[in-house]
């Protein structure tokens, strides 16, 4: 049993044991949010958000907005498929998100302003921090979910599904999107389960056993220590985390990173391995981190907001369509990246409406810019700012909706002209109450000014 001096001369080693692989939040600083819990809880709507990121620049006239009325050198490649709102046809790549265009808001007017692979930039919704939204969306609200101890900033790029992926200039994109997303420190930055840090490492199903013999030591010696300083109102708070914090890391959230735990019925509903032969996809330059795995990618989205993580930030590659020599002609990389995320998007709404989670999770899909009205002398399309394809889902948002128009060429926006900024503000007003975060104690300026700087895209609301 400790006693005062005991902790004294081994604060450091009670420290370390006690450090509950917790987006590198120790014990102490558990129960510092437990302690300010009350005030946390009044910043949070209860709801998630998920970001599919289609790295590369998606076409906005091959996904929602293929304009086969205008000349040929303009129209979709791939056609169109008329979708369940009337008068509204998507890319022929996509008929299952199509068929439930009802459960969809379309903005053909949103306008990245990127005509370059910051994907850092565009994640971060053009705030001023150039910090990703999850990060933006963990400080107000934590590193982790206070009654699950799951992080609230979590990255799931290809290489989470223990596939192996080829480097390519995608890869540096998501090295300073990584990096972007420590603005506000280490312990609000993603957390990424492909591997790096302290919680992933903890995470694996394979930790030694003592390892958790240790910290169940600790949390045996923690009650002795609480028992001499009752009147304290810190171990107090740390009664009622010991056995908690035990159990979020042993049942909690490695289970919830763990797929083998799900449904296999779930599992073959979500795969879309069959989309696309990946050592054809992965032998063009710019596909080369290209993966089949996206629909596992958004099971685990699922299982990690079912389990209380506030912002998923999913990573698809492979969409800068040049359809040069690094990528195929006549934009032939759609037939494998569209109808993938016409799947796996389709089986996620599919799965969130079953479990009852529709209105509590948003989807949002994007990129960080589309590419040229006119198709190129390879058929393909090049770098365009001016344009950029979103589509939300779910939140409790108001969906079944086209928002905005675009020119005639779906170069530019014609009308309700929305940019990142409006993104942001759209999607931290579904996670959080955005006046209370104004006049909270502990929420940062800068934070507050982000939140205030702009207005959510109105249509939604």
């Amino acid at each position: 049993m400790f006693s005062f001096s005991d902790v004294g001369r081994n604060r450091r080693e009670f420290l370390r044991i006690g450090s509950l692989a917790l987006g590198g939040m120790s014990l102490p600083g558990l129960l510092s949010m437990k302690a300010q819990g009350s005030e946390t809880r009044n910043l949070l709507t209860d709801k998630a958000v998920v970001l599919l990121f289609l790295q590369g620049g998606p076409s906005q006239i091959e996904t929602f907005d293929p304009k086969m009325s205008a000349p040929q050198e303009f129209r979709s490649i791939t056609g169109e498929v008329q979708s369940r709102l009337p008068g509204v046809t998507f890319g022929g790549t996509f008929p299952q998100m199509a068929a439930r265009a009802d459960k969809l808001a379309i903005v053909r007017s949103f306008q990245s302003n990127n005509g370059d692979h910051q994907n850092y930039l565009a994640v971060a919704g053009g705030n001023a921090l150039k910090a990703p939204m999850g990060s933006i969306f963990a400080r107000v609200a934590g590193s982790n979910n206070r009654a699950t101890g799951m992080p609230n900033n979590v990255i799931v790029p290809p290489e989470a599904m223990g596939v192996e992926v080829k480097t390519n200039f995608e890869t540096q994109a998501l090295q300073k999107l990584v990096a972007s997303s420590q603005a506000f420190g280490a312990s609000y930055s993603f957390f990424d389960p492909s591997g790096g840090g302290e919680l992933r490492r903890n995470l694996e199903l394979n930790l030694p056993r003592s390892r958790f013999d240790d910290r169940r030591a600790l949390l045996s010696q923690l009650d002795g220590f609480r028992r001499q300083f009752e009147d304290t109102h810190v171990l107090d708070n740390a009664n009622a985390y010991e056995q908690q914090a035990y159990d979020v890391i042993v049942n909690g959230i490695a289970q919830a990173f763990d797929l083998s735990r799900e449904d296999p019925r779930v599992i073959a509903a979500y795969d879309t391995s069959k989309y696309m032969n990946i050592e054809a996809v992965q032998r063009w330059g710019d596909m080369r981190r290209s993966s089949n795995q996206l629909g596992k990618q958004m099971l685990l989205a699922r299982r990690l907001v079912e389990n209380g993580c506030g912002f998923v930030t999913v990573m698809d590659a492979g969409w800068d369509m040049h359809s040069n020599n690094n990528s195929p002609i006549n934009l032939g990389g759609m037939h494998w990246l569209g109808r993938q995320v016409d799947h796996a998007v389709s089986a996620f709404l599919d799965d969130l409406e079953s479990r009852g989670l529709s209105d509590k999770v948003l989807l949002v899909v994007s990129g960080e810019m589309g590419r040229t009205p006119r198709i190129n002398k390879n058929g393909g399309r090049d770098h365009w700012g001016n344009l950029t394809p979103l589509v939300m889902a779910g939140g409790g948002l108001k969906m079944g909706q086209v928002i905005g128009t675009s020119d005639s060429q779906a170069g530019n926006p014609a009308s309700n002209r929305y940019v990142p900024a409006n993104l942001l503000s759209t999607v931290m007003h579904t996670l959080l109450d955005v006046g209370q975060v104004r006049v909270a104690r502990d929420v940062p300026k800068n934070i507050v000014d982000v939140l205030s700087a702009h207005t959510p895209i109105r249509e939604v609301f």
